[in-house]
This record gives structure tokens, C-alpha cells and sequence, in this order.
């Protein structure tokens, strides 16, 4: 089992050793020791295009002869393609970059991740390359920044969706003080307490952008037209009927503006998060939106933010008002619902 696990390293440095003797290819062999030197010894190994097939670009003395050189690079959870046209580079092409794992985590790899790590060296996102300039291990930095990027990001959406229906699965220590209001009760006060009128207002149409995520906590931001500052009440009651928003940590988050003939009428809560409220306000009035509610609420993942809160609070607002098309109009006939069909309506 030993002489298994140690013939690609031996492989790859008789490989390496045959590259040293042609002066053209020096550079790409002291490229290849360097790489050992970073990620070890048993990181890389000459590629086979299948098992027991002749090892790819193994040299002789003539670098005319050698054709492509090609090998691996195992990174953590990611396996690198590395091909190079040994007569031409480093001197007047770059390497070419291919990712050959088919899965990072349990995400499969998609044809747009793919695809730029194809373009690693030539797209402008990508890596600057210098002609007579080594450069594999730019683009290998490069590809495991962009695949750990993709990673988080699958994990996050998929953990807002996991949150956003955390009360399918509610733990059995969670207090239930919130619903004791609402349970029968004979005495005089409750007999003459009038429910919340939780039904929409007719003509309100909510817009919900996508979930923000960061540290386990979930940020979502909605959006309507108002006509009438009685509106918001009713449209914050809505909101409140619904549980899984009632449970949140700060459920409605909110600033308003509605023009009512030459009198503007404004306000904002900040619903338990100290001067978020004042923050969507002036968010409001710096974008100079009248006619629009903005609510934001956000789910506690158990992790402290910080300043950061405010800004995601800010964002996810910004994102609702921009997918119901507040930021694209110039005044209130123009545009009313444009882009609406980019959310979702209730």
C-alpha cells in the first residue's frame, strides 16, 4: 500500500527531473518544485487521461518533441487541470486552467463556475498574465478564491431557506408568551377587546426581495405603495399575522413617506433594533421616495454583527424598494408596480 501512495510523487519528480535538462523547459520545472513546496509533496501528480495510460508530456531532450505538459492539483476539496503548451509557455501563452471535481461539498459544480475557471487567464476578472512570466500559482489562488466564494454562497442560500422555515421545526424550549393574548378569556377586557384586522388593504401589493444572510442571521426586506398613512397599520398587521414573521427577532423594522396633497406625512420604528428605523428613513428621504412603506426583518442566528446589521438592514430595504421599482421612478404616475414582477406579491 506505501509503494501506491508514494509512485505519483516519484513519477512526478523523474518528471520534473527530465524537465531540468532541456534550458527551454527550466522554468516550468522550478515552477512544479515550487508548487510541491506549497501544497506538498503528494498535491500533485502528472495527469492520465485514463488509468494505466501513459504519463502526459514526459520529456526528452528536444522541448520541440514534448508536446503539452499536463498535471494535477489537488486542493482541499478541489481537484485543478493544469495543461501548458511547453513550447510556448510561460514565453507566449498561459497556462490552462480546468476544474476536473464534479461536486464541491454537496453543490454541484455549474456550467457558469466551470466556465470562468476556463477563462481564469484571458477574462478580465480573472488573472493578469505576463508573457516569460510563470503564473500557475496566481491562477490556482485565483480558482480557490472564486470556488470558495461559490461554496459560501450556496450554503448561504441554502441556510435561508433552511431559517425561513425554522417554524416548521419548532424547539420545544421556546416560550409561547407571544400567543397568550390572543387565547379566550372571560374576563370584561377581554370580551371588549376588538381584533386586529390583519386582512391586506385593498389595492397593496407587497414586494419581498431575496434573503440576506450573514452568520446564521437572515435579513428580508419588503416593499408597497401607500396612498394614506392609515394604510401602514393595517399593512404591519398583516405582516404580524403571519408567524413566521411574528417570530423573528425584529419582524417589522420600518420607515414610511406618503404625500397627502401639500403635506408630507413621514415616520419609522425601530422595532428593538436602536436606530434602524431613523437609518430606513433616512434612507427614504436621501432617495427622496414618498408613497412607500419599507419593512425589514430580521431572524437572530445567535452571532453578534455589530455595525454590519445596519447595513444589511439598509440593503435588503434597498433591494425591495429597487424590485418594486421605487428607484427607478421620477414621480408617482410613473411606474406603479414596474418591475413588481421581479418579487413576490401578496
Amino acid at each position: 500500500m506505501d509503494t501506491e501512495v508514494s509512485d505519483p510523487a516519484m513519477e512526478l519528480r523523474d518528471f520534473v527531473a527530465k524537465l531540468m535538462q532541456s534550458s527551454d523547459l527550466e522554468s516550468v520545472a522550478s515552477e512544479i518544485d515550487v508548487l510541491q513546496s506549497i501544497y506538498g509533496d503528494h498535491a500533485i501528480h502528472l495527469y492520465h487521461s485514463s488509468p494505466g495510460s501513459p504519463r502526459s508530456g514526459v520529456p526528452n531532450n528536444s522541448s520541440s518533441a514534448l508536446g503539452a505538459i499536463r498535471y494535477e492539483v489537488s486542493l482541499k476539496y478541489l481537484h485543478t487541470y493544469i495543461g501548458l503548451d511547453s513550447p510556448t509557455y510561460p514565453a507566449s501563452n498561459p497556462p490552462q486552467l480546468q476544474l476536473l471535481s464534479r461536486y464541491i461539498g454537496a453543490f454541484g459544480v455549474d456550467s457558469s463556475l466551470f466556465g470562468s475557471i476556463l477563462r481564469t487567464f484571458i477574462s478580465v476578472s480573472g488573472v493578469e498574465w505576463t508573457p516569460e512570466s510563470v503564473c500557475v500559482f496566481d491562477g490556482l489562488q485565483n480558482v480557490l478564491e472564486r470556488c470558495e466564494a461559490w461554496y459560501k454562497d450556496k450554503l448561504n442560500r441554502e441556510t435561508a431557506g433552511e431559517l425561513l422555515r425554522e417554524d416548521a421545526h419548532t424547539r420545544n424550549h421556546v416560550l409561547v408568551e407571544p400567543d397568550e393574548p390572543f387565547e379566550v378569556s372571560t374576563t370584561a377586557d377581554e370580551k371588549d377587546r376588538v381584533p386586529l384586522d390583519t386582512a391586506l388593504p385593498e389595492n397593496i401589493k407587497i414586494i419581498e426581495a431575496e434573503p440576506i444572510v450573514d452568520r446564521k442571521s437572515v435579513f428580508v426586506g419588503r416593499a408597497c405603495r401607500i396612498s394614506d398613512p392609515s394604510q401602514v397599520p393595517l399593512v404591519l398587521n398583516h405582516l404580524m399575522s403571519e408567524r413566521q414573521i411574528s417570530r423573528a427577532a425584529h419582524p417589522i423594522i420600518n420607515a414610511w413617506r406618503c404625500q397627502v396633497g401639500s403635506v408630507l406625512h413621514q415616520d419609522n420604528d425601530d422595532d428593538g433594533e436602536t436606530a434602524a428605523g431613523s437609518r430606513l428613513a433616512h434612507l427614504l428621504s436621501i432617495l427622496e421616495i414618498n408613497n412607500v412603506l419599507v419593512v425589514v426583518t430580521r431572524w437572530f442566528g445567535g452571532i453578534h454583527l455589530g455595525p454590519d446589521r445596519f447595513k444589511h438592514i439598509n440593503h435588503a430595504a434597498r433591494n425591495a424598494l429597487e424590485l418594486g421599482g421605487f428607484l427607478e421612478q421620477m414621480d408617482e404616475s410613473k411606474g406603479a408596480g414596474r418591475n413588481a414582477g421581479k418579487g413576490r406579491k401578496r
